[in-house]
């Protein structure tokens, strides 16, 4: 379950209400543990933090990741997915297979310039820097600086501190600063979105604008933990509630665009991808 509501950009809320918010969402996680436990008559073997997987089959994602992911992933990579397990609001890191598709994804396209709006500890941040070349270029922002630094030895130690320009702070102030500098048009090869779901849409109207016709824009959490299906008097919490609502309206508006082409994965939580053509 990847439920990151308050990565970056959620403008004019409060703190206390993020952490109280983070906080439920791992209560949930582990009820959701829990239940799938209890249906399945035994315990998953990959309830480890980072299993995001919308798969039904724990032992079938728990393959993925002993045969495709984990011998390759990269060992600071690693280091880092393991400090983040510590963290309590670990459930949103980004998950080890979701960061191998970026990281492979990244190289097919090119990318030279990207830019990442929620970070959290980076472990997406690290899989981004290390598929990237020597002289690329990620803007990083979040509104929180201290995760950052809690990952950012790891990405020192990794040789790609030199491509990262964090920047905390809310994202719209940010995305609008960069809009009004027509140098910035058409400049990004790759955007990956992990943020306040319902910034979304606002993120999109000013994203189209900063990345390259040819280039993508990646939203993550587009399944919302497979409630985008779930009957409208599904007993689901208020915040799931709330800002399924918003994915949803992102999904259909995506669906929508005629000056994007998009491809929907049920990769870690969803991650639908969106490659500008106007």
């Amino acid at each position: 379950m990847n439920i990151p509501t308050q990565r970056a950009g959620a403008e004019g809320r409060q703190e206390g209400k993020k952490e109280s918010n983070q906080q439920s969402m791992a209560t949930t996680e582990t009820e959701t543990k829990s239940q799938s436990q209890s249906q399945n008559g035994q315990v998953g073997r990959h309830q480890e933090v980072g299993h995001k997987s919308l798969l039904q089959s724990d032992a079938l994602y728990q393959y993925i990741l002993e045969t495709s992911v984990y011998p390759r992933e990269p060992e600071c990579m690693k280091e880092l997915r393991e400090i983040t397990a510590k963290h309590p609001w670990n459930i949103m890191t980004t998950s080890a297979d979701e960061g191998q598709f970026l990281n492979m994804l990244l190289k097919l396209v090119n990318a030279k310039k990207t830019m990442e709006i929620g970070v959290y500890t980076g472990y997406s941040l690290l899989a981004t820097a290390l598929a990237l070349p020597d002289d690329g270029q990620i803007l990083a922002m979040d509104i929180n600086r201290e995760n950052y630094e809690l990952g950012l030895p790891v990405i020192e130690k990794a040789g790609v501190a030199h491509k990262i320009d964090f920047r905390v702070g809310p994202a719209l102030p940010l995305l609008d600063g960069l809009v009004e500098d027509e140098k910035n048009h058409g400049s990004f090869d790759f955007i990956f979105v992990d943020a306040d779901k319902d910034n979304y849409l606002n993120y999109h109207k000013r994203l189209l604008d900063l990345v390259k016709p040819g280039g993508i824009i990646a939203y993550d959490n587009t399944l919302w933990n497979g409630t985008v299906v779930a009957p409208p008097d599904a007993p689901l919490r208020k915040y799931v509630r709330y800002y399924r609502d918003f994915v949803l309206e992102l999904n259909k508006a995506l669906a929508a665009d005629p000056r994007i082409e998009i491809c929907q994965l049920p990769v870690g939580d969803g991650v639908t991808l969106c490659r500008r053509i106007k």
